[in-house]
């Protein structure tokens, strides 16, 4: 963003007033895309350690763990994109801010481990923690800079700042009760931007935040393919399951194209043009994410099954992708796909998401799964969204 010198006070920095939000060719910062690098770490050792419970036998625990571990991932990354398209000034103050929040990220990161082994939760809180508070003085900042929006932007600040506090709290408590204060926490943390925009509205940018959300699925459908490649690694170096684990290899890889092409196809700036369709695209997208991230997990499992290192059998294996699968479908379906397709598409993606969970019942893990989603991709192809002038797709949110 560039802005002119007399903009700027004498410490070089940029009054943070609300941004346009129709401001043409808005995009994703070179910042925010050095942000996100820290939050592919993160992903990817919660899905190697949702790998590694579900391979062990642990499914309940390697599932609480991660929802934990995944709403601390997911809820710092959002609060600051919804942030950045309202605020960011690209100065240095803005800067720091953010890398202190990086900084938070990897401190969060490298607790999840004992998270998942042992129910230890003191450094994803503390990581999360650091984050938040982060956020709080630039919440401080914006009430500061502009009046419009200063009741607003004091009541993120101030709740956020509270809850902060409390979040310590659960780390002095035994396992089982700690646990349930975490959620009741989550519950709290997820309620301060309602109550904080019924006193003001902070604009946002359509366009800015849907590419920033589009940008998030690719870190997670990455890693699926990470887990797709592996299985041909596996392959190379084990010829009895040779054609079992190419087999899995390219239909994962068949399946998460599919829900790319699926995640991609609506037209997303158009589900938030109002506060109640920025509140289920923001919130809903937390089970979209963590089931594209457990996704991996699940494919991990499957070549584990493959290569006799799993204790965990099947069908239960098998539903470990087809149960990420399904909720992404149903997740991205609700709050993207709904409201712009034709009787034909909202018929056909959710029978696809209950068809999926059909999978283990074949003799081929992920095959009936990969033939669903294709032929979703067809009807997809053949029926543009509604609204949308002849048969091109309205690709401008991308």
């Amino acid at each position: 963003m560039t802005t002119p010198p007399s903009s700027a006070s004498r410490f070089r920095l940029i009054p943070m007033a609300p941004r346009d939000p129709n401001e043409q060719g808005r995009s994703a910062s070179m910042l925010e895309l050095f942000f996100d690098l820290v939050f592919v770490v993160a992903v990817s050792i919660a899905s190697a350690q949702l790998h590694h419970s579900l391979t062990q036998g642990h499914v309940l625990d390697g599932l609480v763990a991660y929802g934990l571990v995944f709403f601390g991932i997911w809820w710092a990354w959002m609060n600051f994109t919804w942030f950045a398209t309202s605020f960011d000034t690209d100065d240095w103050v803005y800067r720091a801010l953010t890398i202190v929040q990086m900084a938070g990220v990897l401190v969060l990161a490298t607790g999840i481990q004992p998270a998942f082994t042992d129910a230890d939760y003191t450094l994803p809180v503390l990581g999360f923690v650091v984050m938040r508070l982060a956020m709080v003085a630039q919440w401080l900042r914006a009430a500061r800079s502009d009046a419009s929006i200063r009741r607003a932007a004091q009541v993120y600040a101030g709740g956020i700042a509270a809850v902060q506090v409390l979040w310590l709290l659960p780390l002095t408590l035994p396992e089982v009760p700690g646990l349930i204060s975490l959620v009741l926490l989550i519950g709290v943390e997820v309620a301060i931007p309602v109550i904080a925009q019924r006193r003001g509205t902070i604009p946002w940018h359509p366009h800015h935040i849907t590419e920033r959300y589009g940008l998030f699925t690719l870190i997670l459908l990455g890693e699926s393919l990470l887990a797709s490649s592996n299985a041909i690694i596996e392959a190379v170096h084990d010829s009895e399951a040779l054609g079992p684990l190419i087999s899995i290899g390219a239909l994962t890889f068949v399946a998460t194209a599919a829900l790319w092409w699926i995640y991609f196809w609506p037209p997303h700036h158009r589900s938030i043009t109002s506060f109640g369709g920025s509140l289920r695209y923001g919130y809903v997208h937390y089970f979209v994410f963590a089931a594209a991230g457990a996704l991996s997990a699940g494919i991990e499992v499957e070549i584990d099954i493959l290569t006799g290192h799993s204790e965990l059998g099947n069908p239960a294996a098998s539903f470990a992708v087809t149960v990420p699968v399904a909720i992404f479908l149903a997740g991205i379906w609700w709050i993207a796909i709904r409201d712009h397709a034709d009787r034909l598409v909202n018929t056909v993606v959710p029978l696809a998401a209950v068809l999926v969970l059909c999978d283990p019942l074949i003799a081929i893990p992920v095959a009936l799964t990969a033939v669903v989603l294709m032929l979703v991709v067809v009807v997809l192809v053949l029926q543009p969204p509604v609204n949308t002038p002849g048969r091109a797709r309205d690709t401008s949110h991308r």
